[in-house]
């Protein structure tokens, strides 16, 4: 398996890379962004890890960069910088997953497997989305809570699907009326986002999922942690 580290600390990054071969990963690492951008552009990854906070070129330009040149890689945002509008930046620039500083070695490795297993599927061929107690088929557009069917509008259907597609990513007002563009359907005061937004929050209800509100930017689908909070 193999990773890219991006990391400017050397005594975290040697740390990080005995942890990491010892998981069973094969580490090239990174001391700067010109340096992560050459290994990117020279082997080919499964996974890469890369802090925001690098010298020369900073982590989120490598980052937006590798999604254009790499759309398909995972990507793990490992960081210091622990602000809401850090986070949204990182997730909307492309990561997969952002953990901060400090951490435990063994998160940041359940957090990288479980980033590779969800790369690894292919909502496209095998028709559904299973998230926490949701399921989603996207061919026949239902949707089962703990195996109860939910009722779905055609409209709250495409939103859902949206937001499955892109969890733990902000999606924008404009990416859902994009998405409902062509449905037939006239937009008016109760065909609004914020209305179909409260309505799928109702009926998601129960299934461990929860939609958060990212004030000026959109809407991100989160799982909840065991306490009720979203994770």
């Amino acid at each position: 398996m193999q990773l890219l580290l991006a990391e400017d600390d050397p005594i975290l990054a040697n740390g990080l890379t005995a942890q990491l071969n010892s998981a069973g990963f094969t580490v090239e690492h990174a001391p700067n962004g010109p340096v992560a951008e050459y290994l990117l552009a020279k082997q080919k990854f499964d996974i890469a890890i890369i802090d925001l906070g690098l010298p020369m070129i900073d982590g989120l330009t490598v980052l937006k960069k590798l999604r254009a040149s790499h759309p398909d890689l995972p990507v793990v945002v490992l960081t210091a910088l622990d602000r809401l509008d850090s986070r949204v930046a990182g997730l909307n620039a492309g990561a997969d997953d952002y953990m901060t500083k400090p951490f435990e070695f063994p998160e940041l490795e359940a957090r990288l497997r479980a980033v590779l297993r969800r790369a690894r599927k292919d909502p496209a061929a095998n028709g559904d989305v299973a998230v926490a107690g949701l399921h989603f088929d996207r061919a026949a557009r239902r949707a089962v809570i703990h195996g109860e069917p939910v009722e779905l509008s055609p409209r709250e259907s495409t939103l859902l699907e949206l937001l499955l597609v892109h969890a733990d990513k902000v999606v924008t007002k404009d990416q859902i009326a994009a998405a409902w563009a062509g449905d037939g359907t006239e937009v008016g005061a109760g065909n609004t986002a914020e209305v179909h937004i409260h309505r799928l929050r109702r009926k998601l209800e129960g299934s461990g999922l929860e939609i958060r509100t990212i004030r000026g930017l959109g809407y991100l689908l989160a799982v909840e942690r065991a306490d009720g909070r979203p994770g």
